[in-house]
């Protein structure tokens, strides 16, 4: 868990420090709201574009080798955006390729994950999993007044980059998943027809929708702030805290799914529900030019709307067991557009007529990605499951017994 935490996490960094330290790069770079969401949105059409070939990569040599060189890839992109970035342009090529190493590694985690951990404490390690996701805007809201007002933004990306070298040595050796592969190369026929492709493009669709919101409410987070003067300190610390809400809710509800077998899609369309008004409740502060009030509107709306992820993937991948990566692929594609989608059209919205409106879009996005889900959830129900896929005793890692300690 500590491994696929650490590579996710360093796959996140990129476009979440980038968004946390915004103030600090515009100045530096000369660039407005607009071109801020554009460039961002770089970064997830990049992960989007490899989620789906990369994740048949990752299913034949293992998640244990991508996690391992992807985590050391992110690493060396951090550090050369700290040190290369000296305009727009070279700001926006080094997030694209940031963007293709995340593709890359997202799947492979969830398949790392599913092949490594016992099934009573998949929803745990799928919390922690995700948890690296909002950890990574936590630590660039505390680079802002710690790294970034003192010794400037760059140093915070070369120690960022630091952190993904030290990941890549975390991650064990891919012994345990090598029966896998070979197994996997004789269903290799079968596992053609093992995806259930239309719940799963719908269930993208409502992802994707769901990472609109969430990316749009943390990329501007910090600008916002400034914006009803707050501060640059103080906003680093509120994007600071906002994240450390959003890692305790994935937690959660990790926790939670172990505990309560069944609907954990429904979980997901609840929690997407309340994070709609709690955005909305946002919006409506900031209209108000309410400063401390929005601060503390800022936490729930951005824990609950983006606390979410980790009870997705985990849905995703057990109702596809035969397939984690491959599923996840498919659904990534849709979180990456929508990361994309996400603030490109609220920084334009923000540019064009004001931050409360750029709220109000966001909190309608988030309500119309929990129907989706409901939708999703429904179709998937109906859609009967693949006749091909094998047991799990004929699976080598999946025919042991449990664990009677309970460790992973």
């Amino acid at each position: 868990m500590v491994a696929a935490t650490a590579a996710t996490l360093c796959a996140s960094l990129p476009v979440y420090l980038v968004g946390a330290l915004a103030v600090q790069i515009r100045h530096s770079l000369h660039f407005g709201p607009s071109t801020l969401g554009l460039v961002a949105g770089l970064y997830f059409v990049a992960a989007a574009a490899s989620s789906v070939p990369l994740s048949r990569v990752s299913e034949r040599v293992g998640g244990a080798t991508v996690l391992r060189l992807g985590a050391l890839l992110e690493g060396l992109v951090l550090v050369a955006l700290g040190l290369g970035s000296r305009d727009v342009a070279s700001l926006a090529a080094l997030l694209v390729v940031a963007g293709v190493v995340a593709g890359w590694i997202s799947p492979a985690s969830y398949l790392f994950l599913a092949r490594s951990v016992r099934p009573g404490r998949q929803g745990r390690a799928f919390g922690v999993n995700q948890a690296a996701v909002p950890l990574a805007p936590l630590l660039g809201g505390l680079a802002v007044p710690i790294i970034a007002l003192s010794v400037g933004w760059r140093w915070a990306f070369v120690l960022a980059g630091a952190l993904g070298v030290l990941a890549s040595r975390l991650v064990p050796d891919a012994g345990p998943e090598r029966p896998v592969r070979a197994w996997r190369r004789q269903r290799e026929a079968a596992d053609r027809s093992s995806l259930r492709l239309a719940p799963l493009v719908l269930l993208s669709v409502a992802l994707g929708l769901g990472m609109f919101e969430a990316s749009g409410l943390v990329t501007f987070l910090s600008s916002g702030a400034v914006a009803l003067h707050l501060g640059a300190g103080t906003a680093g610390y509120l994007v600071a805290g906002c994240s450390l809400g959003a890692v305790l809710v994935r937690l959660a509800l990790g926790a939670l799914v172990d505990r309560r077998p069944g609907d954990h899609f429904g979980v997901v369309a609840t929690i997407m529900a309340i994070g709609a008004l709690a955005i909305g409740a946002l919006a409506a502060v900031a209209s108000q030019g309410l400063a401390d009030a929005w601060a503390l509107a800022a936490v729930p709306a951005v824990a609950i709307g983006w606390g979410w992820n980790a009870v997705f993937n985990y849905a995703v991948v057990r109702s596809h067991p035969d397939a984690p990566a491959r599923a996840t692929g498919v659904t990534d594609v849709g979180a990456r557009l929508g990361g994309m989608l996400g603030p490109v059209v609220t920084g334009v919205v923000i540019a064009r007529l004001s931050y409360p409106a750029g709220w109000l879009v966001l909190a309608a996005v988030a309500a119309l990605a929990a129907s989706m889900v409901v939708a999703g959830r429904a179709l998937l129900a109906r859609t009967p499951t693949p006749s091909t896929w094998p047991t799990t005793t004929d699976c080598p890692t999946t025919a042991r017994p449990a664990a009677s300690s309970g460790a992973p």
